[in-house]
């Protein structure tokens, strides 16, 4: 046993490891070989071979036996995607730390005393100065944590690391999470003596070398399979004979389905386990069934099920997870939440509701069951509907064989490039090229071009600043002479605040109801499905039900309602999709099932029980029976025939997955649009498209709208991509991860909307810039992330070239297969997601605006509209107002900005220092540093001088004819598209109600030209032109007299016009009211109101 243990442990490490275990599993020798030669090392084997003991002993052995350090420092960093992992791996370090110790005291050797700390999002601010004024050393972290320390003065505690264990490495190599924590560990690396040594741990992972390459970076790392033989008990289970008709005897109009079914059967397996998981594929799916379960239990003194997801809060997913460690709890049902390696104690089975969305998720789902070293795990797949049988079979069969999907590293997305260049700039200035090798060490980034790391530093120090959006404004300085680039103040709140990579969504948080500040979360709901509650009504979350008592604006007051029927709640996300390469697996299965004479045989050997193979044959047998024959590797089938409604449907019948046909489907509406002028409204699916043509009496589109040259479809997607809801949805995502949409409170909500809406502006405004960096990560994202437009383009050349087949068959209705793909159809359209604004507008109706202000009586905004309240606007919009002056060299330059080209003595009204106001000699240094650093010009303007924004140099030029001084750089000398249109529109935001002439003398053009801009702006829907002014502008013609304002700032005014108005009205006393009421009834005698007449008048108020 003592030679199995390295002997370049201590003594202590290999007598403690000897006492607790057997011997050292494949991984563990392996890891501590590599561990031992200083390489970097990733350790792929299942869960449960020891791979974070084998990482983690070499590491406590060497802290154990060398000399402590006068200044405490972390030393070993483990980080986990998973706080609750982390917690559980500080909890299992106890024993390995507490027993090597104790093994070295009795040898009599002085050994220090190692600590170890958490730090993630549930640490408290009072434990994390802790981690700060006295670090441990091993410190236990997330990716967000590690961000927020280097982002930080905490990162000082982080210069003595000489280890990073990585966890669950294959959850975040193939993301922009791990792109994110790609970036971080080189940060982390510029800040050591050396680099520290960094060991991966994984599940079995496919290519292993990809992985290697996101851990190591330009680094080498030695890849360790520890894989040992695993056994595998594996049933597809069906309960009914035939899934079509799964209640027997029940008549049409009963509502049959094969949940009842399902449930009962998993009655019957809880009966011979002492604990299992059962995994679903969606939240609303999990409480569901644990309310099921719970019905069935008939054990009423203790829970059987309890729910695991990621809308619980930590507290109550903890609560879950020891109960089913300690035996309190015989059964959790769980999304994704558990697919990781949290301690779940002995798991005996697991059960799939429904087929695992891949091989790699169903070998980690299973895996949670017996997950010791030589145990079986135990595994029940339930598929729902026949066609998920098929796909349960496809993912078993490769389940045993070890056929996992491959992963691929997302290249070079430039939105964490932006958010991790801001956050290091707040730390120290940045040279721009030593920026640059530090990200290019980084596995996402080893490709970065050259140009596209300039357009994002060009967007971060302002080269796309724009009055219309104004959060579009720089973040950093940067000097493009000297190399340097220094943020600028606000920039590490920012990244502090509104840094990660995760996804807002909007949702509202589950408190209890208490009378104390201090309320526990319940959970969260989808924004959507609060929208749809209502105060008093019941809903189920975590298996418990609760009553909402209270919905502010940014969460749902609870209380407890036991025993009490309440609503599912649901949320919206998004289901993964069907990878090519299972899609492709799929289609060779459909292929050779029904020609396969040993097919019983090949599906038992899958797992599948009588009734799924019965069902799985007979769906088979059905399809090639109404279309004469089976989509697969080999073939795609076009199906038309009408609906009920007489509209026709052709679906295309391909089991590629989501990621192909979505593309695909998009280029498809396109050219239903532009040949037939209707909107085909195509979905697609896991298992095809689905187009819809409105009733005609001729023939349907032929299968040739199916049909792309592949490489003109790349250019057509690329083209139109920027006009579908995804994207405008990843755009919003993409810009909130560059910084471009801070949340504006981090301890509060942001509702879902307000997200939208700013980012549909942000995208507006983007828009004009074809080289704007965010778009054109979304374009990346989109087409190469979510889309797999390389696996479309391959499909469409192998049906070029004939490999793959196209058959065009008619039916007298929906084949099973289209009755499958038609079930999800009608949800494609439930709800209006996000749409591009610059879409929204083009879509609006003409209108003349002259006409319809005459119309709608926009003379009565004289009389609404209030002289104070414009002035004090205009005077906020051009800071002059005390509370809006700026200061130092940083505010002048935001004032050149936002306002224009100004001069000194402009610069002097609109300036302060701690509330005094400055002098010209202070202004005219201010932006004479501006000048030197080059971000500032000096322009004149008429016999005026002014100071401009560097980034206005073209607007000036181009628009004004304005000659700009030597030295500009060529990063601000391209041209715009429409540089007036921009001087007048920032004029039009940056003032209340003005005329062409004014905005004509400020900007030196002619009164004409002016008020053809503002004609074409109004078009634009960006200003609005009515009865403003209370003193109308003297003046023969419309280009004298009509009032222009910008629309959001009419809407301020008014606002306020308003809010003064009502603050004016005053109560009467109660006399008067009394008074009015008697005379407004016809109680007190009126003169005008006698006889037949006045009876009428009285009859006719009385009913109304």
């Amino acid at each position: 046993m003592t030679d199995s243990v390295p002997s370049a442990f201590s003594d202590a490490t290999r007598s403690w490891f000897e006492r607790s275990f057997d011997a050292p599993t494949r991984a563990q020798l392996g890891a501590w070989d590599t561990i031992a030669s200083g390489e970097h090392a990733l350790v792929i084997a299942p869960t449960g071979s020891g791979k974070t003991l084998a990482a983690f002993l070499s590491a406590i052995d060497r802290l154990i036996t060398q000399p402590a350090e006068t200044q405490r420092r972390t030393k070993v960093l483990y980080i986990s995607p998973l706080k609750a992992l982390g917690v559980d791996v500080e909890r299992n370090l106890t024993a390995p730390l507490v027993g090597i110790t104790q093994m070295a005291a009795a040898q009599g050797l002085e050994v220090p005393e190692i600590r170890t700390g958490v730090r993630s999002g549930d640490t408290s601010p009072r434990d994390r100065r802790r981690l700060i004024t006295d670090p441990p050393e091993i410190l236990i972290t997330t990716p967000e944590s590690l961000y927020l320390m280097l982002t930080s003065k905490a990162r000082e505690t982080l210069t003595g690391v000489e280890t990073v264990i990585v966890d669950e490495v294959h959850a975040l190599a193939g993301n922009k999470r791990g792109a994110h924590l790609a970036v971080s560990l080189e940060r982390l690396d510029a800040l050591l003596e050396q680099p520290a040594q960094r060991i991966g741990l994984s599940a079995t992972v496919r290519p292993a070398e990809e992985v290697a390459r996101f851990l190591g970076g330009v680094q080498p790392v030695k890849v360790v399979d520890g894989a040992e033989q695993k056994r595998w008990n594996i049933t597809v289970s069906v309960p009914v004979v035939d899934m079509t008709q799964p209640a027997a005897g029940a008549s049409p109009e009963e509502n049959v389905s094969m949940w009842p079914h399902v449930e009962a059967r998993i009655m019957e397996i809880a009966a011979q386990y002492r604990s299992m998981i059962v995994f679903v594929n969606s939240r609303r799916s999990a409480e569901r069934l644990t309310e099921s379960l719970n019905e069935l239990w008939d054990n009423e003194e203790l829970e059987f099920a309890r729910t695991h997801h990621g809308s619980m809060s930590a507290t109550a997913r903890a609560e879950v997870e020891e109960g089913l460690k300690s035996g309190t709890l015989r059964c959790v049902v769980a999304t994704s939440s558990l697919e990781l390696g949290i301690d779940m104690g002995v798991v005996d089975a697991v059960v799939h509701l429904q087929s695992a969305p891949t091989v790699a998720a169903g070998l980690q789902r299973v895996g949670r069951a017996g997950h010791q070293v030589g145990e079986v795990s135990i595994g029940w797949f339930f598929p729902l509907h026949r066609a998920d049988v098929v796909d349960a079979a496809v993912v078993t069969e490769r389940m045993l064989s070890g056929e996992i999907e491959s992963l691929s590293i997302p290249a070079n997305p430039l939105d964490i490039l932006a958010q991790h260049t801001i956050a290091a700039a707040a730390m120290d200035e940045l040279t721009d090229q030593k920026w640059l090798d530090v990200v290019r060490r980084s596995a996402p980034f080893t490709t970065l071009p050259l140009d596209v790391y300039a357009s994002v530093l060009d967007l971060l120090a302002g080269k796309y600043v724009s009055d219309e959006f104004a959060q579009l404004k720089p973040r950093v300085v940067w000097d493009r002479e000297a190399g340097t680039i220094t943020a600028r103040p606000g920039a590490q709140r920012l990244a502090v605040t509104s840094g990660g990579t995760i996804a807002d969504r909007g949702l509202f948080g589950v408190y209890l109801a208490t009378d104390t500040d201090a309320a526990k979360r319940v959970g969260e709901l989808d924004e959507e499905m609060v929208y749809e509650s209502r105060v008093g009504e019941t809903i189920i979350l975590g298996a418990t039900t609760w009553q909402i008592q209270d919905i502010t604006h940014d969460r749902v007051l609870v209380t407890p309602a036991f025993g009490r029927p309440g609503r599912l709640p649901f949320w919206r996300g998004d289901q993964p999709g069907r990878p090519l390469e299972l899609g492709r697996a799929t289609g060779a299965f459909r292929r050779e099932a029904l020609a396969d004479p040993e097919i019983e045989t090949r599906l038992k050997a899958a797992g599948l029980d009588d009734n799924a193979r019965h069902n799985l044959l007979n769906y088979l047998t059905e399809q090639r029976e109404a279309t004469g024959h089976l989509p697969s590797d080999t073939t795609v089938v076009i199906e038309k025939f009408r609906d009920e409604l007489g509209d026709w449907r052709i679906i295309l019948h391909s089991p590629f997955g989501k990621a192909i046909h979505a593309p695909w489907a998009l280029a498809i509406s396109e050219r239903v649009k532009d040949t037939y002028g209707f909107d085909a409204n195509a979905m697609a699916g896991d298992d095809g498209i689905i187009v819809r043509v409105p009733a005609t009496d001729g023939e349907p589109p032929a299968a040739d709208i199916f049909w792309f040259e592949p490489e003109d479809l790349r250019d057509q997607l690329r083209q139109h991509v920027g006009s579908s809801a995804l994207f405008a949805a990843h755009f919003r995502e993409n810009a909130a991860r560059a910084l471009l949409l801070p949340r504006r409170d981090p301890a509060k909500r942001t509702p879902l909307w307000q997200q939208r809406q700013r980012s549909a502006q942000l995208l507006a405004t983007a828009s004009k810039y074809p080289q704007f960096p965010i778009i054109l990560e979304t374009v990346r994202e989109v087409l190469q992330d979510v889309y797999d437009v390389d696996g479309l383009v391959e499909i469409l050349d192998q049906i070029r070239t004939r490999i793959l087949r196209v058959v065009e068959v008619q039916t007298p209705q929906a084949s099973p297969f289209a009755q499958t793909l038609l079930f999800g159809y009608t949800a494609q359209f439930m709800y209006e997601t996000d749409a591009p604004l610059a879409e929204r507008r083009a879509a609006a109706l003409s209108l003349d605006p002259g006409l319809l202000s005459q119309l709608l009586g926009q003379d009565m905004l004289r009389e609404l509209l209030d002289d104070d309240v414009i002035a004090q606007v205009q005077a906020d919009l051009q800071h002059t107002s005390s509370n809006r002056r700026l200061t130092g060299v940083e505010g002048t330059a935001d004032l050149l900005r936002l306002l224009g080209p100004l001069t000194t003595e402009e610069l002097t009204q609109r300036l302060h220092v701690d509330d005094d106001a400055v002098d010209a000699t202070t202004a005219q240094q201010w932006v004479e540093e501006l000048v030197a650093e080059k971000r500032a010009i000096d322009v004149r303007m008429g016999t005026q001088h002014y100071w401009a924004a560097i980034e206005d140099a073209p607007r000036l030029r181009d628009g004004l004819g304005i000659p700009l001084p030597i030295g500009v750089p060529k990063a601000f000398s391209d041209s715009v598209n429409d540089p007036l249109g921009d001087l007048v529109a920032r004029y039009a935001r940056t003032h209340g109600p003005f005329t062409a002439p004014q905005v004509a003398q400020r900007l030196g053009i002619g009164p004409v030209i002016a008020h053809q801009v503002l004609q074409r702006l109004a078009a634009q829907h960006r200003v609005t032109f009515g009865a403003y002014l209370s003193n109308p502008p003297a003046g023969d013609g419309p280009v004298a007299t009509d009032e222009w304002c910008d629309v959001d700032v009419l809407a301020r005014i008014r606002r306020r016009s308003l809010a003064q108005l009502r603050a004016e009205v005053e109560p009467v006393e109660h006399a008067a009211y009394a008074r009015h009421l008697l005379q407004q009834h016809q109680v007190v005698p009126s003169p005008q109101e006698r006889g037949a007449e006045g009876l009428a008048i009285i009859l006719d108020q009385l009913t109304g």
